[in-house]
C-alpha cells in the first residue's frame, strides 16, 4: 500500500486564520486564536494522521513587513524556513481586507513547491468579488491552486484535506502515527496563559507579554504548574496585575479551565509577573522563549 507523507506549512499575513484553518484541518486546538494581531508568534505543527497519509501541517506567525524588534526578526525567520522546508505552501488570504501582497507574491514565486491559494472568508463575502480574488491570483500566481474557504465555517475544509494528500509525496512517517504535535504540554500551557491576556487586556499589554512556565509538577490527579509572565516595564506589571490582583486572578481562573480541559487533570495553577525590560530586543532572554 503506497504511504503519503509532507509538510504542509502555512503562511500569511496576521490575522487572516492561518491558525483557525489549522485547528480546524488539525481537529484540535493547538494554536491559539484571537482577534489581535500578531496572535501566534511561533510555529507549530500539527499532525493528521491515516492509514495512507500522515499530513505535518505548520501554523507561522503572520507576516511581519517591517519588523519593530528582535522578535518580529525572529518570528519572520520561522516564515522563510516555512518557504524552504515545505513540500506543500498554503497562503492564506483575508477576502474583506485590502492589503499589499507584493512581497508575498515575490516570496512565493521564488518557491519551488506545489502551492494553494486559500481565500479564507469567503462567506463575507460576495460571489463578484471572489470571481475578481480568484482572478486575480490566478494572474499572480499561474502554477497555483486558488480554492475559496472558510475556516470558521468549515467550508472546502473536507474536500481541502483530499487535495492536500493528493499532492504529498510518495513517503513513509516523519512522526509516531499517535502524535498531534511537536510541542510540549508546557508550551502549550504558556500559549492558553498568554491567550487570556489577548483577550483581557487592551492596547500594548498584549503584545509587551511573553509567558514561561517555571515549574510543572504532574502526579495521577493534579498537576502543579507555576507560570512566569514578563512584561517590558513596572508600569504594565501594574496593569496585568490589577486592583487588589483582580486582573491577573481573571486570567488565571480563566487559564486553569482550559488547561484542565486540555489536559483531563486538576490544575494548580500560580502567576506571577516580572519585569525584563526591552525583552523583545533581548537575544538571550528571546532564546529562553524559544524565539531561534
Amino acid at each position: 500500500m503506497t504511504h503519503k507523507s509532507g509538510f504542509v506549512n502555512i503562511i500569511g499575513h496576521p490575522n487572516v486564520g492561518k491558525s483557525t484553518l489549522m485547528n480546524a484541518l488539525v481537529g484540535e486546538k493547538l494554536s491559539i486564536i484571537t482577534s489581535k494581531a500578531q496572535t501566534t508568534r511561533h510555529r507549530i505543527l500539527g499532525i493528521v494522521n491515516d492509514e495512507q497519509y500522515q499530513v505535518i501541517f505548520s501554523d507561522t506567525p503572520g507576516i511581519i513587513e517591517r519588523p519593530a524588534y528582535k522578535m518580529h526578526e525572529l518570528m519572520n525567520s520561522f516564515i522563510h524556513t516555512a518557504l524552504v522546508d515545505a513540500d506543500l505552501l498554503m497562503v492564506v488570504i483575508d477576502v474583506t481586507e485590502k492589503t499589499d501582497y507584493t512581497q508575498t507574491v515575490e516570496k512565493i514565486r521564488s518557491s519551488k513547491v506545489p502551492v494553494f491559494v486559500l481565500l479564507n472568508k469567503s462567506d463575507l463575502s460576495t460571489q463578484e468579488l471572489m470571481v475578481e480574488h480568484i482572478r486575480q491570483w490566478e494572474a499572480w500566481l499561474p502554477q497555483a491552486e486558488v480554492i475559496p474557504i472558510s475556516a470558521t465555517l468549515g467550508f472546502n475544509i473536507d474536500g481541502l484535506l483530499e487535495r492536500i494528500v493528493d499532492r504529498l509525496p510518495v513517503s513513509p512517517a516523519y512522526y509516531p502515527k499517535d502524535e498531534l504535535t511537536d510541542k510540549s504540554m508546557r508550551f502549550f500551557v504558556s500559549e492558553i496563559i498568554r491567550e487570556k491576556i489577548l483577550i483581557h487586556y487592551q492596547q500594548e499589554i498584549p503584545y509587551s507579554v511573553e509567558v514561561a512556565v517555571d515549574s510543572y509538577e504532574e502526579s495521577a490527579k493534579l498537576i502543579k504548574i507555576r507560570a512566569l509572565i514578563f512584561v517590558a516595564r513596572e508600569s504594565q506589571k501594574a496593569i496585568l496585575i490589577g486592583k487588589q490582583g483582580l486582573a491577573i486572578k481573571k486570567v488565571g481562573i480563566q487559564a486553569r479551565e482550559d488547561i484542565e480541559q486540555f489536559t483531563g487533570k486538576k490544575i494548580f495553577l500560580e502567576l506571577s509577573v516580572k519585569v525584563v525590560k526591552d525583552w523583545r530586543d533581548n537575544e538571550t532572554v528571546l532564546k529562553r522563549f524559544g524565539y531561534e
